[in-house]
């Protein structure tokens, strides 16, 4: 087992203890997409054994491991085969989400903080053609916090969701709402907090700790013409819709919740081109998993979302 899988093991241990005297909810019990992932491909390279983010850029789709083994990106063919490992070539501490702009620039999530203790964290520009790096910090304005999500919207303004095993996340955004193309490079650009979700707990299967990996953000994506927003937890995908593009504004909404495929301890998802969502996961003491594929993920959302099956938030700018 390795020190995050013991750090994982622990935090959730202690939440779910929490759990028996705390009241989640408030919010209607969620119903189910009438619809299921298949099997994309299988990866066979040992290097994606710590899978923590995915990315489709120009039709072509990378990946990256979290703390460890986040100091290089593979680029994988349709068969999910590496046809080649670009190294980052800049300081990684713990890189939990990958996620891609227009212009074809890759986006490390260097925001994992598993013990809170960083003063910042960083977005990592990466040009996947130069395989050159630029390193953004940024602070919180209230301490450090553990995180494994970023979402983008198309206008560039980065998004952060924290991750909590009691499922109380927060969102924040940088504080003068600066494109990531414009993140400063030598002080850290200060975040504010501008939204809260509390998830509730589900039954379905997967993840490294059963009930709390259910309400635990571990990753995020927005669709490629910025209307749909996902985010997800070990077991579940929740798919919110952002028709005018605000991200932080779709937040504020309710989802439609999908059952993802019992994965044993999913943090990677990310759209491709048709609107189709792609999952990944950890290997965790096992095999390599297969990457699972949600055909339709915008359509699902523009039909489902809004009318009433999974809360996550009740407000914005809290």
């Amino acid at each position: 087992m390795t020190s995050k899988q013991r750090t994982v093991r622990k935090a959730a241990t202690v939440a779910i203890a929490s759990a028996m005297t705390v009241t989640i909810g408030g919010l209607t019990a969620p119903a189910q997409a009438a619809t299921s992932f298949d099997v994309l491909c299988t990866p066979t390279d040992t290097g994606l054994s710590e899978l923590s983010g995915l990315a489709v850029s120009d039709s072509r789709m990378y990946a990256i491991g979290d703390s460890g083994a986040d100091d290089r990106i593979a680029e994988l063919d349709a068969t999910c085969q590496v046809t080649r490992w670009v190294s980052v070539g800049a300081p990684t501490v713990d890189v939990e989400d990958l996620d891609s702009t227009a212009d074809g620039t890759l986006w490390l999530a260097d925001i994992g903080d598993n013990n809170k203790v960083r003063s910042s964290v960083a977005l990592i520009g990466f040009d996947p053609d130069t395989a050159t790096a630029t390193t953004h910090p940024l602070s919180y304005p209230d301490g450090a916090h553990d995180a494994e999500a970023l979402l983008i919207q198309n206008d560039g303004l980065p998004v952060i969701v924290t991750k909590d095993y009691l499922g109380s996340s927060y969102v924040y955004t940088p504080a003068d709402r600066t494109s990531v193309h414009s993140l400063d490079t030598s002080v850290p650009t200060p975040l504010s907090k501008v939204g809260h979700l509390q998830f509730t707990p589900t039954t379905t299967p997967g993840g490294p700790i059963n009930g709390a990996g259910t309400m635990a953000v571990t990753g995020g994506a927005v669709s490629k013409d910025g209307t749909v927003v996902a985010l997800r937890t070990y077991t579940d995908v929740y798919l919110y819709l952002a028709p005018d593009g605000d991200v932080v504004k779709a937040l504020s909404t309710r989802a439609i919740r999908v059952p993802l495929p019992n994965e044993p301890q999913g943090e990677a998802i990310t759209f491709n081109d048709d609107g189709d969502l792609i999952s990944g996961s950890e290997a965790y003491q096992g095999p390599l998993p297969p990457l699972k594929i949600l055909r339709g993920a915008t359509a699902i959302a523009e039909s489902g979302a809004g009318t009433g099956s999974m809360g996550s938030l009740g407000s914005t700018g809290s």
